[in-house]
């Protein structure tokens, strides 16, 4: 697994700064995805609690870190308390979709909608969708969704509800559907390891082609928001992916990898910064 592309691979440069300094001023939680023109378009989520703004960042560029800012979906527009990480997907046939995650206010609770239009622009009006509503017992975020010949599969990161302020524990479920719009559940696919750096959570953030994955992992509450990666790979069932490290292989979170069509990558991720403030980070990983 020593060859993944891991935050630290080639020079890294500022994709998109944290909206201000102090705890949960954070830009990242990143999803990309190449347009027909060969330019980037990168989905992330900016956060500052301090001053009630969570917002989902749909920016472009040319590079992959010089991103002009095309739309911003703000959480007021979704009756949300926060956001979190989006999916940018597309269609077989081009068309563009967004799956952003939105916080009840006034809960634990998350759920996850989608958006389509023409172009990344049309997301401004488009209207949104519940695809993955959780319920009194779960909250769903962070999606990891991919088409794949045939249909499409998910991967969501569940929090439990059932005891009071223990919400922070994760998992990740394995999902798939005909369209990207209903969806099948297949249970567990990545589970936190009792006793291990990782005990706390586990959520998947990128999966590459050949399976491998990279997820976010802590042992535990108080490491909430200050997550570190792990390496993971196929389980045999599909869907299921089991750790193939004994350590964090990066003390970065929220990895996100897209393969290029000439080989190697452009990676994203969220970087901590001094006074607990995050940053989105890109690199250009050779193959």
């Amino acid at each position: 697994m020593t060859d993944f592309p891991l935050p630290g691979s080639a020079r890294s440069e500022l994709a998109a700064a944290a909206p201000g300094t102090g705890p949960q001023h954070w830009a990242g939680s990143s999803s990309a995805a190449l347009d027909d023109d060969g330019s980037f378009v990168v989905a992330y989520r900016v956060r500052a609690t301090a001053d009630d703004y969570a917002a989902t960042v749909v920016g472009r560029s040319e590079d992959g870190a010089n991103l002009e800012t095309v739309v911003t979906l703000d959480k007021d527009r979704f009756g949300a308390m926060s956001m979190e990480r989006p999916a940018l997907v597309r269609t077989e046939d081009g068309r563009w979709r967004i799956y952003v995650c939105s916080a009840t206010p006034n809960s634990k609770h998350w759920w996850i909608d989608v958006l389509e239009a023409e172009t990344p622009e049309g997301f401004a009006d488009a209207e949104a969708r519940a695809v993955f509503p959780g319920d009194e017992l779960t909250a769903v975020k962070d999606p990891v969704v991919q088409r794949m010949d045939g249909g499409w599969r998910a991967w969501i990161c569940c929090h439990p509800l059932d005891e009071a302020d223990e919400e922070d524990r994760m998992t990740t479920a394995y999902a798939t559907s005909a369209d990207g719009l209903d969806w099948e559940w297949h249970g567990t696919a990545l589970a936190p390891r009792p006793g291990r750096w990782d005990a706390r959570g586990a959520r998947i953030s990128t999966v590459l082609p050949d399976g491998r994955a990279a997820y976010d992992g802590r042992a535990t509450k108080d490491e909430n928001w200050f997550e570190r990666t792990g390496l993971a790979g196929p389980a045999g069932e599909a869907g299921r992916l089991v750790q193939t490290n004994d350590a964090p292989a990066s003390h970065m979170r929220y990895l996100d990898v897209l393969p290029l069509p000439g080989g190697g990558y452009r990676i994203w991720y969220e970087a901590p910064l001094p006074g607990e403030s995050h940053e989105l980070r890109t690199e250009l990983v050779p193959g």
